[in-house]
């Protein structure tokens, strides 16, 4: 299915996590702040580089900004751990990876209100980026502090690295 498709379900859910409806992607990003689930996976290689994802300029939101190692929609019917294998082979090609839960949390933007499941992995297998992302490479902890502030990544990623302590 096309991920830009605004008539795909997701799931709405309340703040535990628990599914109290459905709604199309359009919905969920388009300033009402219905709460949907998303998970995250933060890939760092055995040298305690982190793999971030560049955002094409055609996303809707933050484009061209460097983000998550992988991030994405749990759809509708979908369990965070089947969300979480699936995004991770759509947007990386990896799927040989044991992912350890770090937290779940809301992030709210302008547009959206997000039920984050925050997740790491240490992988060192091969990465293809998807012709979703606009590629994507391993940055060193300290070049990441460098550029913090300064309009290189999303919010999203920026608030998550306060939130749970990722270095």
């Amino acid at each position: 299915m096309n991920k830009d498709n605004n008539e795909e379900l997701f799931p709405l859910v309340d703040e535990e996590g628990n599914i109290i409806g459905a709604a199309t992607r359009g919905e969920c990003h388009d300033g009402s702040k219905k709460l949907h689930p998303v998970i995250h996976l933060h890939v760092f290689n055995s040298k305690g580089e982190l793999y971030l994802q560049k955002r094409p300029e055609w996303k809707d939101i933050q484009p061209g900004k460097w983000d998550t190692s992988v991030g994405g929609h749990v759809d509708l019917g979908e369990s965070v751990e089947i969300a979480l294998k699936r995004e991770a082979q759509e947007e990386l090609g990896i799927s040989d990876f044991k992912p350890e839960t770090l937290a779940h949390y809301i992030f709210e933007s302008e547009r959206e209100r997000e039920l984050v499941f925050a997740h790491k992995t240490i992988y060192d297998g091969v990465i293809n980026p998807s012709e979703e992302l606009d590629g994507g490479r391993f940055w060193r902890i300290d070049e990441i502090k460098e550029h913090l502030g300064k309009g290189v990544f999303t919010p999203n990623f920026e608030s998550e690295l306060q939130r749970i302590k990722l270095f």
